[in-house]
């Protein structure tokens, strides 16, 4: 039974596989919601939210990932308003609004100031895909972080977090042990890379999210003193060679319009665009 506006309902385990077919459409570009759906089983206690459904006919059309992140998942622009009209009703727990263009915008359009003024608007962001060997060398000294990395890495995380998002992880009482405790979890998981020169890391990257189909990288940083060194595009090269053996087929990743030097070291990797992302912070 429909509980919504717009044929909007709240998904539950029951809707997993329709979840899954509908986001496998596009599983690179859905691979943070798969990975989500696949984690959690849609169930609400573990998504910290909910996962809301967009039906026409009685078919899911489209989806909305609703918790800490909202995402839209194969959605399009009146799915967006409708998933807009949704978010209007209840008050914001969402940090941050991001995926596709097509559909973050007219969501954002229609909610207007309903969830107060965003931090940043980021319009223009380049979703890049990679399936294939790297086109650079990749930089033989970047391996798996281990858990012996933690101190010297955990100040680099914050470092990178801080400078992307504006803020940092440490803020507010209790963000700094659920930040590193997310970064233990990356470790441990494998999806964590570092690259010292001696007991300095000069580079790191994570595998944010991955699924059969896709592993999404994040958190790519090198000090500041050391850009301009090729460090970036030898140390992707690398991440990108150890997550296709050992990870996934696909290596994805988005970078925002304006990073001219990142865009560059990504297109040397070999990096291709495929979609365009936005995003709302707040």
């Amino acid at each position: 039974m429909l509980t919504t506006r717009g044929g909007v309902r709240v998904l539950a385990p029951s809707d997993l596989d329709d979840f899954l077919a509908l986001a496998g459409q596009d599983p690179v570009v859905n691979v943070f919601a798969i990975h989500r759906a696949m984690t959690t089983n849609l169930d609400p206690r573990w998504l910290g939210g909910e996962m809301w459904g967009r039906y026409d006919g009685g078919e899911l059309v489209a989806a909305c990932h609703a918790a800490a992140n909202l995402v839209p998942v194969q959605a399009g622009e009146d799915d967006a308003v409708a998933f807009a009209d949704r978010a209007a009703a209840h008050d914001r727990t969402t940090s941050t609004i991001v995926g596709p263009q097509r559909a973050v915008r007219p969501f954002w359009e229609r909610l207007g100031d309903a969830w107060g003024t965003p931090r940043e608007l980021r319009w223009d962001q380049r979703h890049l895909v990679l399936d294939r060997a790297p086109l650079v060398t990749p930089d033989p000294e970047v391996r798996f972080s281990e858990r012996g990395d933690l101190d010297a890495l955990y100040p680099a995380c914050v470092a990178m977090y801080t400078e992307e998002v504006g803020v940092s992880p440490q803020t507010s009482r209790g963000s700094g042990d659920l930040y590193r405790a997310r970064v233990v979890q990356l470790i441990n998981r494998g999806w964590s890379f570092v690259r010292y020169d001696g007991d300095e890391v000069v580079f790191k990257a994570e595998v944010a999210w991955a699924t059969p189909q896709c592993a999404q990288v994040q958190g790519v940083w090198v000090p500041p003193h050391r850009r301009g060194e090729g460090l970036a595009s030898a140390g992707m090269a690398a991440v990108v060679a150890l997550v296709l053996e050992e990870v996934a087929p696909v290596v994805s990743l988005y970078v925002n319009e304006w990073n001219q030097p990142a865009r560059q070291a990504y297109e040397s990797v070999g990096f291709i665009e495929t979609a365009r992302f936005a995003t709302v912070m707040f």
